[in-house]
């Protein structure tokens, strides 16, 4: 059955969305909008074994990449807004052939979404906008970035300039330890996103990250948040895609995140209107706060995991519309985030060897969990023949608590985690050490 895309208008604003992902951000996205009154049905595609526990939800299985198939399938549903998740669909168009059968699309085109599947180009829109950030060289040799590192007088942090899954960063201790980061870049260990590599110049300070909802033209902030990149404690260790995350973070005061606003993110938009990019979803800005000010490390064209996870508890119901009022180009600018009195904290539970080699299939054991404003969102699982609850991931279930105080909010986090099991399981410790009083008190 198909049903014109121009007939969706006939419906009731919102009662169905479609968010496109797998992962725990996607389970966090379409819990946050379920709460909306209006909303109807959530449906996922393909979503995980936790994406049928959230309420209103139901997973689809079709291919994306299958595009007479997925249209008629999203005009049977009715669907009146589309939320997509990761950057590869985005990186392939998929927002700009949606929007072309006239769906209303959360998510940037091809076009912007480049902002996060080139690094090379981000940090060329960045100079041309004289956005702060790093000292950067773009390289297409092996040979190439040896004569750039050999020149350095200190180590250089080197980055595959394709996509990534968030583990294309190397943020090395030595020259020796540069050369052998580039030559794994350059041998494939990435596929095609490491055919160029970029060098930038070490830079120091804590890292957050910034979330602008966008129309094209106008802006909202959500709560700031601190995610934790390193796979071991004391933010040892190789990259990941990250092992935890806090919000809002307390370093961000207004008059540093006005200065942010001021410097990083009305810059970033001017400039995308500048190269005519009509960008409409969410600008993720991990920033480094280092002692000339703030820099840009990346940009993302999505929500960041487990930033997501961590900030969408703190929202309230119109979260949804904010999402709509983008996909149209209709922020006022006079809209508000009605955040929660609460702060939020996430730890994420990981598969052992993660993230490199690591088995799947691991049964999944959960006890007793506080559930009071406490989440657990699947962000690797599924199900097996007879409805067992299985690891299919790196990372695997994303903990996430709330409460008056950082304190509280992890006691309860880790409380949680010692109700869960499976083979391997591995997690941090000091997820949020940064705010936590009982924890440095402790240590």
């Amino acid at each position: 059955m198909s049903i014109n895309p121009k007939s969706s208008k006939k419906f009731n604003r919102l009662e169905n969305i479609l968010i496109i992902g797998n992962g725990g951000r996607e389970n966090s996205l379409a819990w946050a909008i379920q709460k909306n009154e209006l909303v109807k049905k959530v449906y996922l595609i393909p979503g995980n074994a936790g994406s049928a526990r959230i309420n209103k939800c139901e997973r689809i299985k079709i291919n994306i990449n299958n595009k007479s198939e997925l249209v008629e399938k999203l005009n049977f549903l009715k669907i009146d807004l589309i939320v997509i998740g990761p950057e590869i669909p985005l990186a392939d168009g998929l927002a700009d052939f949606l929007r072309k059968k006239e769906f209303k699309v959360f998510g940037p085109g091809k076009d912007g979404a480049k902002l996060e599947y080139s690094k090379s180009w981000a940090k060329e829109f960045m100079e041309k906008a004289n956005i702060p950030s790093a000292k950067f060289w773009k390289v297409n040799s092996l040979e190439e970035a040896k004569k750039i590192i050999n020149l350095s007088s200190t180590p250089l942090v080197v980055k595959a300039d394709g996509l990534a899954s968030g583990k294309g960063v190397f943020i090395p201790d030595s020259k020796d330890e540069c050369f052998r980061a580039a030559e794994s870049i350059f041998n494939g260990k990435f596929g095609n996103s490491g055919n160029v590599v970029v060098l930038e110049e070490k830079i120091q300070g804590p890292e957050v990250s910034v979330f602008a909802l966008c129309d094209g033209e106008r802006y909202i902030l959500l709560p700031t948040a601190q995610d934790h990149k390193r796979l071991n404690e004391q933010d040892k260790g190789p990259n990941t895609g990250g092992m935890g995350a806090y919000a809002p973070a307390p370093l961000l005061t207004e008059d540093y995140l006005n200065k942010i606003i001021k410097e990083i993110i009305e810059p970033t938009i001017k400039e995308l209107n500048n190269k005519k990019i009509d960008y409409k979803g969410v600008i993720y800005f991990g920033l480094m706060i280092t002692k000339s000010g703030p820099k840009v490390i990346e940009y993302n064209c999505r929500f960041g995991d487990p930033e997501c996870q961590t900030i969408m508890p703190l929202l309230d119901q119109n979260f949804v519309f904010l999402l709509e009022k983008c996909s149209m180009g209709n922020l006022s600018g006079n809209e508000k985030i009605n955040n929660s009195d609460k702060v939020s904290g996430c730890v994420i539970a990981t598969s052992k060897g993660y993230p490199h080699e690591y088995k799947t299939g691991l049964p999944i054991k959960i006890g007793e969990v506080d559930s009071v404003d406490c989440q657990i969102f699947d962000s690797g699982t599924a199900l097996s023949k007879k409805g067992e609850l299985l690891t299919n991931g790196g990372r695997v279930l994303s903990i996430v608590c709330q409460d008056k105080d950082f304190d509280m909010v992890f006691e309860k986090a880790y409380k949680n985690l010692k109700e869960i099991n499976f083979d391997g399981i591995y997690f941090r410790s000091d997820i949020g050490h940064q705010v936590r009083a009982n924890f440095s008190k402790k240590n």
